[in-house]
């Protein structure tokens, strides 16, 4: 009978989709994270459950090939890569997998279907996006860096290597600048610190957006810390604050001022500009985002006369980057604010046969039957939890000729993808695309089709 703190020996077999290591002792399957297929450990029981247990690395007996030295000091204990300890070939081979197993066990499809992962082609610094969170640690000290494992305790560490090289340096400064103001910093009891550093970049234009998340509009010494960050980095285009006085989880609040430029950048993503605000929604890793939507339209396989409709379209990014390819775009999207910023895209670039309507799914698939219009094509890319089958009757009612599903989940994407193909569609291919290297996140491309063309 194993007991907590026991020592045993794992042979590590496969990874989870969390990217933790898979071993056996017995009958009980362990877990182990910070391991890799053919490591065998001596690991330490942390927890044990009915058929499963929770373990972590004692010693490493024998290394996996596919084993590197982490390069960074907190690769093991930091709740954002999970994949620093293996070769990015080994990385990838787990993400295909990742989706291979899903669409297989879950989704119930052809294995064959799924293609080969399309890499990044930057695996460090490529984030465009950081939220740091600042607090104070037990003893009042100012931390700052990222949130531990499966916890919300801020582990110190201003600098990410997934982040660039502009994004550590400001970090750095400001970590500086309240290190010896502890008062400043947000608790519970005073509602009225900073709590988060937000930066934004424009990599295209190398432009930076920071953003501090802040009880209140103003802070002891802000114009002081704005004035040196301008004057030390000309890249910064915008300083904004964000107001958030709530005791929670959600980083931003509903108000957002600027203290310093207009309050935006611009980025040029598959040839268009993009305004980039604060809340708005932009893909993480735009080098990446090129490659994701070059391959969805593909999949749309366009041909000027088309009526395309992009559901869940958020600012617009993926439907207006095909709009040169259709007839007529509609983008339908239940968040005024997004739909706004839809739209001013489609302006900036000179878009004119793009509209959008704000609403549900459903409520655009009546206004488009009575305006007699059937799209030919749909593009969905909705959050995490995917489609509810509901939303999936809706778009088999429209009949549309192919259905291109983009997906940041593969277990909800296989579940979607089989109720697609109880209700006359084909999964044609499915191609993984590495966005966030290091992490244990993967994005999909899948192409479907109408059985009865």
């Amino acid at each position: 009978m194993l007991r907590k703190n026991d020592i045993i020996e794992l042979n590590i077999t496969s990874l989870t989709s969390d990217g933790d290591g898979v071993g056996r002792a017995g009958e009980l399957v362990f877990f182990v994270p910070n391991t890799a297929v053919g490591d065998v450990i001596d690991a330490r029981v942390l927890k044990i459950k009915k058929n499963v247990g929770f373990a972590k690395v004692e010693s490493i007996v024998t290394p996996s090939p596919d084993r590197i030295e982490p390069d960074c000091p907190v690769a093991h204990s930091c709740g954002g890569c999970v994949y620093r300890h293996i070769s990015y070939e080994a990385e990838l081979n787990a993400k295909r997998q990742k989706v291979f197993d899903a669409v297989t066990r879950i989704g119930k499809l052809d294995g064959a279907l799924v293609k080969d992962i399309i890499p990044s082609k930057n695996i460090d610094g490529y984030r465009n996006k950081a939220m740091i969170p600042i607090g104070l640690d037990r003893n009042g000290g100012v931390v700052m860096g990222f949130y531990a494992r499966h916890s919300h305790n801020i582990m110190h560490c201003p600098s990410c290597r997934l982040s660039p090289d502009v994004f550590n340096e400001i970090a750095g400064d400001v970590y500086e600048f309240f290190r010896t103001r502890p008062e400043l910093i947000y608790t519970s009891q005073n509602r009225s610190g900073v709590r988060h550093l937000y930066l934004r970049y424009a990599e295209a234009a190398d432009r930076v957006m920071v953003c501090f998340v802040a009880g209140k509009r103003g802070f002891d010494g802000d114009s002081e810390l704005y004035d040196s960050l301008t004057e030390k980095y000309p890249s910064i285009a915008s300083i904004v604050i964000n107001v958030n006085p709530d005791d929670t989880n959600v980083i931003l609040g509903k108000r957002t001022y600027t203290v310093y430029g207009d309050g935006v950048i611009t980025d040029t993503l598959c040839g268009l500009r993009f305004d980039i605000a604060p809340e708005a929604f932009y893909q993480v890793n735009r080098t990446q985002a090129e490659r994701l939507y070059d391959k969805a339209r593909s999949y749309a396989a366009l041909t000027g006369g088309e009526v395309l409709l992009d559901l869940y379209c958020g600012a617009g990014t993926i439907g207006l980057s095909m709009a040169k390819d259709c007839r007529e775009l509609v983008g339908v999207e239940i968040i005024p604010q997004a739909v706004e910023n839809a739209k001013k895209n489609a302006d900036r670039n000179g878009i004119g046969n793009a509209r959008f309507i704000c609403g549900d799914a459903s409520q655009a698939a009546v206004q488009l039957k009575g305006e007699g219009i059937r799209p030919d094509v749909i593009v969905v890319d909705p959050p995490r939890k995917g489609l509810t089958p509901e939303l999936i009757g809706t778009i088999v009612s429209m009949a549309p000729d192919r259905v291109v599903y983009v997906s940041c989940d593969p277990a909800t994407l296989a579940r979607d993808l089989k109720l697609f193909t109880e209700q006359d569609y084909s999964v044609e291919e499915i191609t993984p695309v590495d966005m966030f290297p290091r992490t244990a996140h993967v994005e999909s491309v899948v192409m479907m089709s109408r059985n009865d063309i």
